[in-house]
């Protein structure tokens, strides 16, 4: 039997009940612990990088940002917010991207209106930037939305309900993400590099606020990193981007507030990790591998990073 994934969005979950039966506003305090208005994902995410919310029907939702990066997707009936300063009016299929730096109000949907929530900590979308090989909207934006220090509020709003690829990975992808199995993790992380892929395809179709930004050489930087973070060098960044090496160096400060070694020590630890916890390698080779000479330094900034040895580490998470 089909999964009916739309007659379970429809019924009522207990926050509509409420709302309906006691005519209540937006509870605040559901949301966030902050003064303003920011709602946190650690409310919702259970030290998860990514999951989905149906948004609550019958009521406003009042101006408000987020501290992750919010996609609302409209399932069913269609969704009217204002974002920034300009109303927009979604329709089924089509998708919006917020960074955490916009500040966006809704009205209230309609028993018909599905809406769903993608909750994503940006350094979910690290793995994407391998997948875009050239500049283009998407990789702006999630730059601008990881690194990007002066917090422009930025969106990206694809009117994409006419292409099925498009739906049928969401649809996929709040599946797996609300009915979870033993590789759901992974499969989600491939469903989103490749509803990305389709969306840079169908770039005709997206919107966007005029605030956006280029940020193209740290899109560079940060793929170069990636792939080359065993012996990465900064000379060797410049000479490959035509910039002089002090320029790039304060490029990249400014637009991550990270220096080039602390970005490159930041993958290197995030590979030693995975390799702790993945392999059965010997730490000595994990440190060989990572691009550390010094295995007294690589302890210490691992501890400093983590909490742990990366001795203690591995047996802490072995005995989980």
């Amino acid at each position: 039997m089909k999964y009916d994934l739309l007659q379970e969005l429809l019924t009522l979950n207990d926050e509509e009940k409420l709302v309906l039966q006691q005519k209540r506003e937006v509870q605040k305090e559901l949301y966030t612990s902050q003064e303003s208005f920011i709602v946190e994902g650690e409310k919702f995410l259970n030290n998860r990088m990514i999951m989905v919310r149906k948004h609550t029907r019958f009521v406003p939702f009042p101006k408000h940002k987020h501290n992750y990066i919010e996609v609302n997707y409209v399932y069913n009936g269609t969704l009217n917010q204002t974002v920034g300063n300009e109303k927009l009016e979604l329709k089924k299929g089509d998708i919006l991207f917020l960074n955490q730096y916009i500040e966006h109000e809704l009205e209230a949907c309609s028993e018909e209106d599905i809406i769903i929530n993608f909750i994503i900590k940006p350094e979910f979308f690290s793995f994407i930037f391998s997948y875009l090989t050239t500049e283009n909207m998407i990789s702006n934006f999630l730059i601008s939305s990881i690194f990007n220090e002066t917090q422009n509020g930025e969106y990206l709003y694809f009117a994409v309900s006419q292409i099925e690829s498009i739906q049928e990975l969401i649809e996929k992808m709040i599946i797996e993400i609300m009915k979870p199995s033993l590789l759901s993790e992974s499969t989600i992380k491939l469903y989103m590099g490749l509803l990305m892929v389709e969306l840079i395809k169908n770039s005709d179709k997206v919107r966007y606020n005029e605030e956006s930004h280029k940020h193209q050489t740290i899109v560079e930087s940060l793929k170069y990193i990636d792939e080359n973070y065993k012996d990465a060098t900064l000379y060797e960044l410049a000479a490959n981007l035509n910039l002089p090496h002090y320029t790039l160096s304060k490029e990249i400060k400014k637009a991550t507030k990270f220096t080039f070694k602390d970005l490159v020590q930041e993958k290197r630890l995030s590979v030693a990790k995975e390799l702790l916890v993945n392999t059965s390698l010997p730490i000595t080779s994990i440190v060989e591998e990572v691009g550390y000479e010094n295995i007294s330094y690589f302890y210490r900034v691992f501890k400093s990073k983590y909490g742990y040895t990366p001795k203690n580490y591995r047996d802490e998470i072995l005995k989980k």
